[in-house]
């Protein structure tokens, strides 16, 4: 349950989020909060359309070209934020993922790396350019988003040829892990758990297959971090020893020697055009020891030593017709004793889709991937604001589901919620106590196009977003009104 009251007022948001934010220059704080407070009342549109003129979009460009802002900064101050609201919770969930962020049209960007390349003829190799986002974003095992922990952006450098050859004959594994990209797990997994203000929190990584990494979960059991990962390697398992290729037995093999314990019933979010549906799992669990792979790098210079861990299998035995079965195997450092323990960490990995729509909201709600600043250096300081911009829109969207009876005053000012409640009721008075927040959130959904018709879902972000624009414009005008009203 929320405890603390966070008024998303833009502009109260905004130097509660950054205000601590020190760039060496009283100036260029005081510019990063009118950025923040215009990009957040209209984060669907471009830099100059945000800015209220071309006094304030030529000050905005000039912010993103200034060397002196680090992006750093204007995370932490809101990481401290984050921790703060984690503080609340015996438990958060630290969700990994890595999204690409395609600038595939904009040739003049410079710093890009190549983000996807195809050949699209004999003699033409299609490149996309664009930059690699690897975000950890805080969520309470309900499911509530309360920030980011960690994010890195960067650009993927080029290889020489000596290096692509290696990886070639290799299947890169012949490289440490410092010099591959899934370092960017490790990386994360220690930023995102080694602030001090977590120490009473248990904090729970949770990361989908490109994270079965057998050095990510020895560095998280070395330094107690606790971790739920989807399995992608089907390794031999509970050998005698890490250096015998004798003994043990495949991972997947083990895990069907098992007996089910039980059903559960879990949602599938819609993706790749299919819609959202409610499936049967079958669920089975297990211990087992994972010892190193002969082809770490490692293994050359160091004893590795083998990892206890669990294993929760899940099974769609009866799937709709057409659609791949659900078959998953979760890794987890956290003990196991019973059913009810395993469906926990299938309920927090479900969570992991939670980092998936931020995505979308990034991408298809704010529309990044068509800012046209000129340097990815520019790009990335511009991407980490609406990153958080971009939290900010799902939290609003999901603390109505989990905190329905909550007072709208937790997200609206007094204006606000006022001149929302007037237009949807069409009256003239409005109560002396403020509506719950579920109400008031499907209103903005509403001015957003959504239907509230008796057999829909609860609103999603993008037609919360848009409603919430028309809302501020209707808050200005209230306001103005008033003023004109009531001056003399």
């Amino acid at each position: 349950m929320m405890k603390r009251t966070i008024n998303t007022s833009t502009g109260e948001w905004a130097e509660s989020e950054f205000g601590i934010v020190n760039f060496g220059d009283i100036r260029l704080s005081k510019r990063l909060l009118k950025i923040v407070n215009s990009f957040a009342e209209s984060p669907e549109r471009s830099i100059n359309q945000a800015c209220e003129d071309w006094h304030q979009s030529k000050a905005a460009y000039r912010f993103f070209q200034n060397d002196a802002i680090s992006e750093r900064k204007i995370l932490d101050s809101h990481i401290i934020k984050t921790v703060e609201r984690a503080k609340e919770y015996s438990t958060i969930l630290a969700i990994q993922d890595t999204s690409y962020i395609s600038y595939k049209n904009h040739k003049k960007t410079e710093g890009l790396g190549i983000i996807a390349a195809r050949l699209t003829s004999k003699t033409t190799n299609f490149k996309t350019h664009g930059l690699v986002m690897h975000t950890t974003f805080a969520v309470t095992t309900e499911g509530l988003p309360i920030g980011l922990l960690d994010q890195k952006i960067s650009t993927r450098p080029s290889l020489t040829e000596d290096l692509k050859e290696l990886k070639r004959r290799s299947h890169n594994t012949a490289l440490p892990i410092e010099e591959k990209e899934s370092i960017r797990w490790i990386a994360s997994l220690k930023d995102s758990t080694k602030h001090p203000g977590l120490k009473d929190v248990k904090v729970v990584t949770v990361c989908d297959r490109e994270a079965d990494i057998y050095d990510l979960f020895e560095v998280a059991s070395t330094n107690q971090s606790l971790f739920v990962v989807r399995g992608n390697q089907n390794r031999t398992v509970n050998k005698k020893s890490t250096y015998s290729e004798k003994g043990g037995e495949r991972l997947w093999d083990l895990m069907n020697r098992m007996s089910c314990q039980g059903e559960i019933q879990v949602s599938i979010p819609a993706r790749d055009k299919k819609p959202q549906r409610t499936t049967v799992l079958e669920v089975k669990f297990s211990n087992f020891v994972m010892n190193a792979s002969k082809n770490n790098a490692r293994r050359k210079t160091q004893k590795l030593p083998n990892l206890n861990l669990n294993a929760v299998y899940v099974i769609e035995r009866y799937p709709p017709f057409g659609e791949e079965p659900i078959n998953w195997i979760l890794l987890t450092n956290i003990n196991i004793n019973n059913f009810e323990e395993a469906v926990e960490k299938i309920q927090w990995y479900c969570l992991r889709w939670r980092i998936e729509v931020f995505h979308k909201i990034l991408k298809s709600g704010l529309k990044v991937e068509e800012c046209r600043l000129q340097t990815a250096d520019r790009l990335i300081r511009f991407l980490t604001i609406m990153s958080i911009i971009a939290w900010r829109i799902f939290f609003i969207t999901l603390v109505a589901r989990t905190n329905p009876n909550l007072s709208c005053t937790v997200i609206l000012t007094d204006d606000e919620w006022k001149v929302l409640y007037t237009k949807m009721l069409k009256t003239k008075n409005y109560p002396e106590t403020p509506p719950p927040i579920r109400e008031i959130v499907r209103w903005v959904a509403k001015l957003g196009g959504f239907l509230a018709r008796k057999n829909d879902l609860e609103p999603g972000p993008i037609a919360l977003w848009k409603g919430w624009k028309r809302l501020f414009d209707l808050a200005e005008g209230w306001r103005l009104a008033h003023e004109f009203y009531t001056c003399g």
